[in-house]
């Protein structure tokens, strides 16, 4: 069957899910299954999608095929190089709080994280009064709205990132190989379909084996219920600073963590499950921007996390996950972070937040007030981000 590699990879994907180290209950292997089914999805959607000779921009990771810790506020695009092409990338500016480029050598294994070969964002390309743009990418030398490939250059990433979701528009973009266009790929064959199909299952090992290994190499040998100063994200782009740690809260206990209001434009926390995807945060509140938190007068961002409700508007929900990882994301940086721009940590019985909590009262939110919150998001979402 010429199937046959691709089911044998999905069987031994679930050996993957149930053993991984972290299932402990049913919950988590319920929601390892579900992993599954959208790591195939995607997996089955970027076989197809390697075409180097006909690029074409496809959408990395969302809501309902999650991997590596991925942001609710970026949408995330790639699509395959040849290092020797070249390539004209043209779109329209949204009016997302950043757009960002980046070339990597590879993708991610259970070993290595790829290099960075090319990051920048978009005040490094001329854009035009109406916000359209041409930038290429190829063997030439650089100049303006023009980027060298190394040779290692494989793949190509884009992400528009939000603060605002619901007051920031999408912007365009599409690829296309320069001596290509114009012309047709060749029919595909029984042989390209059963070389696709394999690629797809080492694809779909590859992807679980590596962000399972993730958390080890970046999150659980810190101490746990603690956040990192401010650092560069490794293998991400040269303008993200990133704060990470894990978190084990019983329900009675609430994790404050306290940051100030970045000059960044983009400042965010999320939250995410031992799986190393992020929670739900379409019908839950388990991740929030400085444009969508409250800012208290002194500056600074207090978020709650918690099972139990605290009844504040910064409250991000675990979801009944007793155990996951929390990250802080800065975007689109002028100048590198300091100790001072990072989060301070506090462990308190929920029941005691009021008088642990500065600024308490004013945080104070109505379960009415927090459904229209999750409204906002359910339609924000629905708008920018299409199964």
């Amino acid at each position: 069957m010429l199937t046959r590699p691709f089911a044998e990879a999905v069987e031994a994907a679930e050996k993957i899910i149930t053993g991984a180290p972290h299932v402990r209950t049913e919950q988590d292997l319920i929601e390892g299954y579900d992993y599954l089914a959208g790591s195939v999805k995607a997996c089955l959607h970027l076989a197809w999608a390697y075409e180097r000779d006909f690029p074409f921009f496809v959408q990395s990771t969302g809501p309902y095929s999650k991997m590596g810790l991925d942001n609710p506020d970026t949408l995330y695009f790639h699509s395959f190089l040849r290092p020797d092409a070249e390539y004209v990338v043209t779109g329209q500016r949204g009016t997302t709080t950043d757009l960002s480029f980046q070339v990597l050598n590879g993708n991610y294994s259970p070993v290595d994280v790829p290099d960075s070969l090319t990051a920048f964002d978009d005040r490094e390309i001329e854009i035009g009064k109406d916000g359209r743009y041409e930038i290429r990418f190829g063997p030439g030398p650089a100049g303006p709205n023009y980027f060298t490939l190394g040779p290692d250059s494989a793949m190509l990433v884009v992400r528009e990132v939000y603060s605002d979701w619901a007051g920031e528009r999408r912007g365009t973009i599409r690829i296309h190989r320069a001596d290509t266009v114009g012309h047709a790929p060749p029919p595909p064959t029984l042989s390209t379909m059963e070389k696709r199909y394999e690629v797809a299952g080492k694809m779909l090992l590859s992807r679980l084996n590596t962000f399972l290994a993730f958390p080890k190499w970046f999150y659980l040998d810190l101490p746990v219920n603690t956040l990192t100063e401010p650092r560069a994200t490794p293998g991400g782009l040269s303008t993200q600073f990133s704060s990470v740690g894990h978190y084990d809260l019983d329900d009675e206990t609430a994790m404050i963590v306290t940051v100030p209001k970045s000059d960044a434009p983009y400042q965010g926390l999320q939250l995410g499950s031992m799986w190393y995807i992020s929670l739900d945060y379409i019908n839950h509140q388990t991740s929030l921007t400085a444009d969508q938190a409250r800012v208290d007068p002194d500056g600074k961002i207090r978020f709650v996390i918690s099972e139990r409700d605290p009844g504040v508007a910064n409250w991000l929900e675990c979801t009944g996950h007793r155990r996951g990882f929390v990250q802080i994301r800065w975007q689109r940086l002028s100048r590198d972070l300091t100790a001072e721009d990072g989060p301070e940590v506090e462990l308190v019985p929920v029941s005691e937040l009021a008088g642990r909590l500065p600024y308490h009262e004013q945080a104070r939110i109505t379960p009415e007030e927090f459904a229209t919150r999750i409204a906002a998001r359910q339609a924000a979402v629905a708008t920018r981000m299409l199964g």
